[in-house]
């Protein structure tokens, strides 16, 4: 099973740069662990903050783009991780492990799989 194990930016404080790359380099061994245990699918270590950012709905059959998003997404999506591991503790274990390494909370959601969402991708 796949889960996305991500962090909200409000829950970071504000940090130098250099505490960023403290932070970055606390982080690797753990990513580096997933790697080698052949959970790890892709992960971000964040949103570039200074990049346009747009909603998209649907009208009449064609795509209207706005300005921004409808929930501040920079502010709500920090990073992430997409773990594919067996089961709701292995997730817990790896959002464990990046929330030690970052000392900032972690939130864990599974992606849901059915023939509809294998098919999508």
């Amino acid at each position: 099973m796949e889960y996305l194990i991500t962090f909200n930016d409000e829950w970071v404080p504000g940090f130098t740069l250099e505490e960023v790359r403290e932070k970055a380099a606390s982080v690797r061994p753990v990513i580096e662990e997933m790697k080698a245990a052949g959970v790890f699918v892709f992960g971000n270590g964040g949103l570039d903050a200074s990049t346009v950012v747009c909603s998209v709905t649907a009208r009449d059959g064609e795509p209207v783009f706005t300005d921004g998003p409808y929930v501040e997404s920079k502010e709500h999506l920090g990073g992430f991780a997409v773990v594919d591991v067996l089961d709701d503790a292995a997730a817990r274990y790896w959002a464990g492990r990046i929330a030690v390494a970052l000392d900032w909370p972690q939130e864990v959601h599974r992606f849901p799989r059915s023939v509809e969402t294998d098919s999508i991708a």
